[in-house]
């Protein structure tokens, strides 16, 4: 993805270690004002080249959230590279910010035959240039887990305070540009009045609008006094589709580049839509043999395939539904009304190409619709108020899920090798969501329920992959694989670090469409634990 352009002074190149000695600050303290000081301080005084990776590096990102590059580097590889770490350093030459970077970006590079040994000599390499408080940090950042306490808020608002920008300025730009480092050098080196020209840009990926579990439908036409449409919530794969004269790109939930494995898509959007240029919004469904929708797992088969696409696209066909336009022939439309943006959508594309939707306010025939979703496949309704912005990035009331389940999204964090018949599979899942304040992942339970022994082997293979430690029994991994979990009531357990604990938990699909930080949190959990006592005695305990 290309960067957005801006004109910076020379100044002498920054050594990681300053940023090593920042992170250690960082982890020092849990005063989120003190963190907000000490990032926004450090971000002044860096060269300004530096500012984009420096950024990234904070929140445990090698490359932009969009990027397609990725490290790769196993626990393993890191594990045989560390073991010479108290030799002497190959250079007495400061390690710089750009010098991790640029290392960052060979491994990325090393894809195939004798990669992993390119790998190792890279990171061998580089920890052997560094201090053993930079390497520290560079294993972290590794691993993708910094554990300081940062997240990306916070980058925010410190950015917000070396620029002199306002908060909402670079929230908003932030959401819109999708790379958290870009707009840190934007804002500090052009001041405000360079963020308040980011809008949208055809071909950079724009953060999805999120939406909060209505726990009743009564919750919904209470928050949206001036109406809701509501839509299926289809079961399928979110997308947004760019597109300029011949050239289209498509993009995930999670911004990655998806449109060399969905060809049918990138047709209908050359053929099918009223419009020169455009950026829409929709999910795309795998359809079965029966018309019916498949499995959301059987669905990613399409997004994770390189070879044969072909055969695959013959095997899992797709079918388009469009929910939102957000910039259609020069016209950016997101601060637009919900109800307006579904006119122009309406207006660019027939009707079957359309998210099926009601604008009602009558209980029953809303009820009447959810089950007709129910029905055909999918797994409830979205309610979207009429008067609507389109928040980038932000889950608020303006959009609620109506679902039938209790469900939650969760983070596996670790995992415990299986006896008996699962005996030689991690099988037994720890369960984890994030604190939305620290980033942090609080442990709320265990469970091995849910999965096939296809589903095992591939999950046991994936886990590894992702592993940081492990002990005798446990294996221990980044944050990185989602888990939709079904579960029968919220406990109060001290067991647990975060004071909670899911009774009859049960795994029934992974999320590979979400990144850990569209994981449920336990802010939420601690508002569903409440939420039971509108219907419940409460046990007062003297």
């Amino acid at each position: 993805m290309a960067r957005i352009s801006v004109t910076l002074p020379a100044r002498s190149p920054t050594p990681f270690q300053k940023l090593a000695e920042l992170c250690q600050n960082l982890e020092q303290t849990t005063k989120r004002g003190e963190k907000t000081r000490l990032i926004a301080d450090f971000l002044r005084s860096v060269d300004p080249s530096e500012i984009s990776d420096a950024t990234l590096f904070l929140v445990g990102k090698p490359f932009p959230e969009s990027d397609p590059r990725v490290l790769e580097v196993s626990y393993a590889t890191i594990s045989e590279a560390s073991r010479n770490l108290g030799q002497t350093r190959l250079s007495e030459a400061p390690l710089t910010i750009h010098d991790v970077f640029r290392t960052f970006d060979k491994v990325s590079e090393a894809i195939g035959a004798g990669s992993r040994v390119r790998k190792l000599s890279l990171v061998q390499t580089l920890l052997t240039q560094a201090s053993p408080v930079e390497s520290e940090y560079l294993v972290r950042m590794m691993f993708g887990e910094m554990r300081i306490g940062v997240v990306e808020g916070i980058v925010q608002d410190a950015i917000s305070l070396a620029s002199g920008a306002p908060k909402e300025l670079v929230r908003r730009a932030s959401m819109l540009h999708g790379d958290i480092g870009d707009i840190a050098k934007i804002a500090i080196t052009g001041g405000p009045k360079e963020l308040q020209r980011i809008g949208i840009h055809l071909f950079i990926p724009v953060k999805p609008m999120l939406a909060e579990m209505a726990e009743t439908l009564e919750t919904v036409l209470r928050e949206h006094t001036g109406g809701s449409g509501f839509e299926y919530k289809l079961d399928g794969a979110r997308i947004q589709i760019h597109k300029s004269g011949d050239k289209v790109r498509i993009y995930s939930r999670r911004l990655t580049d998806v449109t060399d494995s969905i060809g049918e898509i990138v047709a209908f959007a050359k053929t099918k839509v009223n419009a020169s240029e455009y950026l829409i919004e929709g999910e795309v469904v795998g359809i079965g043999k029966n018309g019916r929708p498949i499995p959301f797992q059987d669905l990613m088969r399409r997004f994770r395939r390189v070879h044969e696409i072909q055969a695959m696209t013959e095997r899992i066909p797709l079918k388009i539904y469009l929910f939102d336009a957000l910039y259609v022939d020069g016209r950016t439309l997101i601060d637009e009304r919900y109800s307006e943006r579904w006119e122009i959508l309406a207006s660019l594309v027939g009707e079957d190409y359309l998210a099926p939707r009601i604008v009602e306010q009558n209980k029953k025939e809303i009820s009447r619709f959810f089950d007709l979703a129910i029905k055909e496949g999918h797994e409830g309704l979205m309610a979207k108020s009429l008067s609507s912005n389109y928040s980038p990035g932000a889950r608020g009331k303006k959009w609620f899920k109506l679902k039938r389940d209790d469900k939650l999204d969760i983070v596996i964090v670790a995992a415990e090798w299986g006896s008996g018949r699962r005996v030689g599979w991690l099988s037994n899942y720890h369960l984890a969501v994030r604190d939305q304040e620290t980033g942090e992942y609080q442990m709320i339970g265990k469970t091995f329920k849910g999965l096939t022994d296809a589903e095992f082997d591939m999950i046991t293979k994936r886990l590894q992959e992702l592993k940081t430690h492990e002990d005798e029994w446990t294996v221990y991994v980044k944050p990185s694989i989602v888990a939709e979990v079904t579960y029968n009531e919220v406990q109060k357990s001290p067991r647990y670090k975060s004071g909670f604990a899911l009774r009859f938990a049960r795994i029934t699909s992974f999320r590979e469409d979400k990144s850990p930080e569209d994981a449920d949190t336990i802010q939420r959990l601690r508002q569903l634990y409440e939420k039971q006592f509108e219907q419940k005695s409460r046990l007062e305990l003297t």
